[in-house]
């Protein structure tokens, strides 16, 4: 691979964290007493599979590794690299160890090598010769060998946050390589960038080598749009925004329209909407919209998801098309939603109750003594399974009613067992 003279890198490479203080996002690994901030800070490198979408920071994390412990970094790239790559690196690493200093081997795209070539990482990650850091965009459960697997931490990296964004925006607008955005375009680019800082620094430098040549101080969202045309086509101000039309297909597949929801799911792919972001919309319809009324919808959602994370696109997206068709059509309740809404907002205001005697675990004879487990009824002794009376909820607080079943799909059914249990309650007390 080419390097480029300081003044000529790439814009993502020029503004890349040269500190873990500079890395924005990811706070969940890198937060204080986080777990991999603890990793940077225990002085002893240890394996691990950088799990996230792209332009989330994989590559950034691996590098302050190896400078956190002044290792030796390597890089290979799964999609061009091969066994004569890893054999080099295997030469590189020791003649390091020689001079008493570790490496660090980093594997991009780790999901696109075959079972003999992560096979061949085996033995130098189990000697020590180097630590290894594998990145993938691909559930490692599924792409990474179970071998290599179980001799790394997996650490999952997410989606930048717009705030992530606007933080990176702000950084390129700071170092003088872009000109000044207008607050309209900063907001589409951030919604095209899609929690993928390199796309949005790989678009900002686009826009700043044609402002340059327009001689524009400025970038406008009209102008924004001029030059990036169809790459913008899902921003176009003919149709609704990003946020609008996810919000479209939502209230399509909840209004129970299949034609319409299939139209708006087609649209976000057209526009180039990432169908992992799309896969995991639709795991959120199925919990919130149709819940418990069919509960066969999360677990097609599921499906589909796996789905495309097999195949890609465009084949896999057949699997997304299929499940907003079905999602738009199963039976919808928000019965789970609302009650668990109103369960965490009564926790949040109420005070810590201690659990009942009778429902505490026993596992010592001390706790015996003191009558932790007292009076519980094994519901399974009891008749149908149903200790009729017993109370599950903290002494004196009265029966929420969290949960209300509505009239329609399965939640028909839950509801006429909830109407019968609470008989048997009533009369058992």
């Amino acid at each position: 691979m080419a390097t480029h003279p300081p003044d000529h890198q790439p814009l993502a490479e020029r503004l890349r964290p040269k500190t873990l203080a500079e890395v924005i996002g990811q706070q969940h690994l890198l937060g204080e007493g986080m777990a991999l901030r603890l990793a940077f800070e225990s002085g002893q490198p240890h394996s691990c599979i950088l799990w996230g979408p792209p332009g989330t920071g994989k590559t950034t994390m691996a590098r302050l590794m190896a400078d956190a412990f002044d290792a030796q970094f390597i890089t290979i790239s799964a999609v061009l690299g091969g066994v004569k790559d890893i054999r080099e690196a295997v030469e590189l690493a020791q003649l390091a160890r020689n001079q008493g200093r570790r490496t660090i081997l980093f594997v991009d795209e780790v999901h696109r090598f075959n079972k003999s070539q992560q096979d061949a990482f085996l033995p130098h990650v189990e000697s020590g010769l180097f630590t290894f850091i594998g990145a993938t965009t691909e559930n490692p459960s599924f792409e990474v060998n179970s071998a290599l697997l179980s001799r790394a931490a997996v650490y999952v990296l997410q989606a930048l946050a717009q705030a992530d964004l606007e933080q990176i925006v702000a950084r390129a607008l700071g170092s003088g390589a872009v000109p000044s955005i207008e607050r309209e375009a900063v907001d589409r680019l951030i919604a095209y960038a899609d929690g993928d800082a390199r796309r949005l620094l790989n678009t900002l430098e686009t826009l700043a080598a044609a402002a340059t040549q327009e001689k524009r101080a400025e970038v406008t969202d009209v102008w924004l749009l001029k030059v990036l045309g169809e790459r913008m086509r899902r921003y176009d101000k003919g149709g609704e925004q990003f946020y609008d039309t996810i919000s479209a297909l939502h209230k399509s597949v909840r209004g129970s329209d299949p034609d319409a929801a299939l139209y708006w799911l087609v649209r976000m792919l057209d526009g180039g909407a990432d169908p992992r972001y799309m896969a995991r919309r639709l795991i959120r319809m199925a919990s919130e919209d149709i819940g418990l009324a069919d509960p066969r919808a999360l677990r097609l959602a599921l499906d589909a998801a796996e789905v495309y994370e097999r195949m890609g696109s465009p084949e896999g997206e057949l699997a997304l098309a299929e499940c907003v068709v079905y999602l738009a059509v199963a039976a919808k309740s928000n019965a789970v939603y609302k009650a668990f809404n109103e369960a965490r907002a009564f926790v949040k205001k109420d005070g810590t109750r201690p659990v009942p005697m009778h429902l505490r675990n026993a596992p010592t004879q001390l706790m015996k003594n003191l009558d932790y487990g007292k009076g519980y009824r094994y519901a399974h002794d009891e008749q149908d399974g149903f200790a009729a009376g017993e109370n599950y909820l903290p002494e004196g607080m009265a029966a929420p009613g969290f949960y209300r079943p509505v009239e329609r799909g399965l939640e028909i059914r839950i509801a006429d067992k909830l109407r019968q249990l609470r008989s048997l309650n009533h009369q058992g007390n």
